[in-house]
């Protein structure tokens, strides 16, 4: 990963997307070591709590330590393996939360181990059950739980959704974006271009190690995306008319379809004076219709832009 520099505000989501390989995984931890072991920092400054926060690199070990158990947890891609299968669900989250935060009491445990499962979406009862007799989707759950117990103020997701069905996928992309109103920040990545346009508020593009751009999502679609208009013509045209020339369209469809590119966000798209243009010197059309960048289209152009 290279020149790795990255500002995330307290509860948002930034998804990072990448191909096989891209470094999306590399990013993740790296990331996640330089907030849990700064020494890892060869130079710059790691900030928790905006400018005026915390630099964790002028923090001691013990100072470190108290950090890194309170306030981050990360869930790395096969993570279900982790559960210990001689161990019931409930016993595995109480262990998770006295690991970070010390002696607890019993009545304590319970009460929140229960409400961190009922905040992934699952049934009380299901602490009582050991992992082999959940689901997949049940033990990601948990180990989302689990990674909430000690209530983190900034969580790690890398690929979250790798491997499972479709309609588990939208259930978990619920879950997370549940998670953000509770103020909890999350750092995800994926090779799903649909799930960071679910999940995340900013999207990061990794390509080849390098971030190339980290963008507020609606802000990149807008700035980088394009909007068209595709005019469906009557009658086929073998080439743009002369009298078009200098206007930004291309043919489409063996000729039978005009295709527009404009502004969206512009004062005057050019649409109007297009269609007139079109009625007078008599190109007739049977239908319009108009198109936005998605953020797969964008993701595709940064990449083969850097290639």
């Amino acid at each position: 990963v290279s020149h790795f520099s990255l500002s995330v505000p307290k509860g948002r989501r930034v998804g990072f997307i990448g191909e096989s390989g891209s470094g999306k995984t590399t990013t993740a931890l790296a990331a996640m070591r330089m907030l849990a072991a700064p020494g890892f920092v060869a130079g710059g400054s790691i900030r928790l709590n905006g400018v005026g926060g915390t630099d964790l690199l002028g923090l001691n070990d013990e100072e470190m330590r108290r950090v890194r158990l309170r306030k981050i947890s990360y869930i790395p891609q096969g993570a279900m393996n982790s559960l210990n299968p001689v161990m019931r669900v409930e016993t595995q989250i109480w262990d998770g939360i006295v690991a970070h935060e010390g002696h607890v009491e019993p009545g304590e445990l319970q009460r929140r181990s229960r409400e961190v499962l009922a905040g992934v979406g699952l049934e009380p009862h299901v602490g009582q059950l050991y992992p082999h007799e959940l689901s997949g989707g049940m033990k990601r759950r948990v180990m989302i739980a689990k990674a909430l117990s000690h209530e983190p103020d900034i969580l790690f997701l890398d690929e979250p959704t790798a491997g499972v069905d479709v309609e588990l996928r939208r259930d978990m992309w619920e879950m997370v974006r549940g998670l953000r109103a509770s103020g909890v920040t999350i750092i995800l990545t994926t090779h799903y271009i649909e799930e960071a346009e679910e999940m995340a508020d900013r999207v990061g593009v990794i390509n080849h190690g390098e971030i190339v751009v980290v963008e507020e999502k609606n802000r990149l679609m807008k700035k980088l995306g394009k909007k068209q208009l595709a005019v469906h013509l009557r009658a086929p045209l073998a080439a743009i008319p002369d009298a078009l020339s200098g206007r930004p369209l291309e043919l489409a469809d063996d000729g039978h379809t005009l295709v527009y590119s404009f502004d969206a966000q512009a004062d005057e798209s050019g649409i109007p004076e297009l269609l007139k243009k079109l009625g007078e010197i008599g190109v007739d059309f049977r239908d319009l219709r108009t198109h936005e960048s998605s953020l797969e289209e964008i993701f595709v152009s940064l990449v083969r832009a850097r290639a």
